[in-house]
């Protein structure tokens, strides 16, 4: 899938030249006026999401829940593409058809999140790192056996008094970019996720602090890896201070998050689609303008959203099959509210 462009420098893996392909891909799924749906919750996650508005937590409704959502009419107008669960990938709709096949007839690519999840990193207490990496060709190959054509690994990161360490960082950047080097051999888009959390009570300052430290030594190990930058997606948090820190207005966010980004994204990487990290969905949309409104970039600003579009779709649906239209109305509603985040004014 992918051929080496000459020497590299000491110490840094030789670049690989991505299929044209993979390349188009990667600008697909940052195309202009759309975002990309997150629907890649674990079991575990949704069944608790389901479980809050009264909603058994069952497989059944997993799945039910989950056709309403890549079922919904006009989908494709406002959606370059969705992240699905493992579980979602192997699920079948109603007429026979697989998930990635029921997205890709309606030119939405189907993508899906391929990380194990977090574990306690070892000598580094009240911080994680995220595993996945066994066997990960392998799986890549089976889902692209299936039509998927991207994947995602989030990396989390803690903000505390001595947090996030500098080992923390270097193990999840360096798993990050061996995930991303893995996806793009086996012809996959990596959608890179190293997020930080805005759990805490740290301030703005300390937010662009620790995010620029995490960019740079991410896209220094992608570099390392010799993963090719105009083939993959960054999926970013927005700089914002913690929950319970100092409060900062939404223009304050959206110059922190420019700052960083301009400071540590190569122009090569051809979107930059946020996560929305636990803020509200109106606030997240909020943001997300006025980090529109400083361009030009470049790169393409886009969303990536996962709660910030479904809560409004979940409390409509409420597990009634009667309600199935008014979900699936609130889900459009939330992505068209961040497709005209994405308008320069």
């Amino acid at each position: 899938m992918t051929t080496v462009l000459g020497a590299a420098a000491p110490g840094v893996a030789p670049q690989w030249a991505p299929a044209e392909g993979l390349v188009a891909t990667a600008r697909a799924m940052v195309a202009a006026g759309k975002g990309i749906l997150a629907i890649d919750e674990t079991p575990k996650t949704i069944s608790k999401r389901l479980a809050a508005v009264g909603i058994e937590p069952s497989e059944e409704q997993r799945k039910a829940y989950r056709a309403l959502l890549v079922g919904t009419p006009g989908l494709e107008q406002a959606t370059s593409g969705v992240i699905l669960q493992e579980e979602t990938v192997h699920q079948r709709l109603a007429d026979g058809r697989s998930v990635p096949e029921a997205l890709a007839a309606r030119g939405v690519l189907p993508g899906v999140k391929v990380d194990r999840g977090t574990a306690p990193l070892a000598l580094a207490p009240g911080e994680l790192v995220t595993e996945g990496l066994d066997g990960l060709a392998g799986r890549l190959e089976e889902f692209a056996a299936t039509g998927v054509r991207f994947a995602k690994w989030r990396a989390v990161l803690r903000v505390g008094p001595t947090w996030p360490s500098g080992r923390a960082v270097a193990a999840n950047a360096h798993a990050l970019a061996r995930y991303a080097a893995t996806c793009q051999e086996v012809g996959l888009v990596p959608i890179v996720e190293p997020e930080v959390l805005m759990d805490g009570d740290h301030d703005l300052v300390v937010a662009s602090r620790v995010s620029q430290m995490v960019l740079d030594t991410v896209f220094d190990e992608l570099q390392h890896a010799g993963v090719a930058m105009e083939a993959m997606v960054l999926k970013p948090a927005m700089v914002v201070p913690g929950r319970d820190g100092p409060p900062a207005s939404v223009e304050e966010v959206a110059d922190a998050t420019v700052a960083c980004l301009r400071r540590c994204v190569p122009a090569a990487v051809p979107g930059v689609a946020f996560l929305s990290g636990g803020q509200s969905p109106r606030r997240a949309s909020e943001h997300l303008a006025a980090i529109v409104r400083r361009g030009p970039h470049p790169w393409t600003i886009t969303f990536s959203f996962g709660r910030a579009l479904q809560d409004e779709a979940l409390a409509a649906w409420a597990g009634r099959p009667e309600q199935v239209a008014a979900g699936q109305e609130a889900l459009l509603a939330a992505l068209q509210r961040n497709q005209q985040a994405l308008l320069p004014t």
